[in-house]
């Protein structure tokens, strides 16, 4: 699931990848399907595909598999997709937002709709929820051996504007303009990567209370990731209850 990206939520989506490798790739090869489409097929001159390529070896697929995507998507196959964004709220009133890419606007809404009634959440229109987040480039790293100090410096010097330390890894975020140039920087410097991408980050935070509530949002979430159609879901849970 994504959210507001401290380390507790990027592990528990790095565990989940890691045990639906299959579902991830079925996203990603979407992802860069569309990428191709829009930009073509030279991650030179299309930093969306330099993106998604850096993103799916971040979740371990092969270089084969990426390159025989963007092979079958320059020559026109792979499916029709378009990316549409969804907004509402989960139980609580907390925001979500769900990003999806889809053949079928009429199956993913309706899929998407079913989701937020059956836990507890409802569908809004578009840009009810939008306000509450900013768009920011996120990378958590670990750094090896260099000091807190180090990382900073070298993560200001590639355009970063803050750092972050969480469990022992770093989190480092940037604009979303200055996203590619800053995590290749760093990569240069170093860097290994736990995840890097453009995420959205919401504002503030809401904390659920009721255990209802929260066993609603948490299986709200799940139905949303498990969904083909859905590439992210982001939300302002501070989803830090003990489980």
């Amino acid at each position: 699931m994504s959210g507001h990206s401290k380390w507790k939520n990027i592990a528990h989506r790095k565990e989940k990848t890691d045990a639906q490798r299959a579902k991830l790739f079925t996203k990603l090869s979407r992802e860069i399907t569309v990428s191709v489409r829009e930009g073509g097929a030279d991650p030179a001159s299309n930093p969306r595909l330099k993106d998604c390529m850096a993103k799916a070896r971040a979740g371990n697929v092969p270089q084969e598999n990426i390159k025989r995507v963007i092979e079958r998507a320059a020559g026109g196959g792979g499916g029709d997709y378009e990316s549409v964004r969804y907004e509402g709220y989960g139980p609580g009133g907390v925001a979500v937002i769900v990003d999806a890419m889809t053949d079928n606007r009429h199956r993913t809404a309706s899929e998407v709709r079913h989701n937020f009634d059956k836990y507890g959440g409802k569908l809004g229109a578009a840009g009810c929820v939008g306000w509450c987040f900013s768009s920011k480039g996120v990378m958590i790293a670990e750094c090896g051996d260099l000091g807190e100090d180090d990382v900073l410096l070298l993560s200001l010097q590639a355009g970063a504007s803050d750092v972050q330390t969480y469990d022992g890894v770093y989190e480092i975020t940037c604009a979303p303009e200055s996203f590619s140039m800053c995590r290749d920087a760093l990569q240069a410097d170093g860097f290994a990567f736990l995840s890097a991408s453009v995420e959205l980050v919401p504002e503030n935070l809401v904390k659920l209370t009721g255990e209802e509530d929260i066993k609603l949002m948490r299986k709200l979430l799940t139905a949303m990731d498990d969904s083909d159609d859905v590439q992210d879901v982001w939300h302002n849970w501070s989803a830090d209850e003990p489980d």
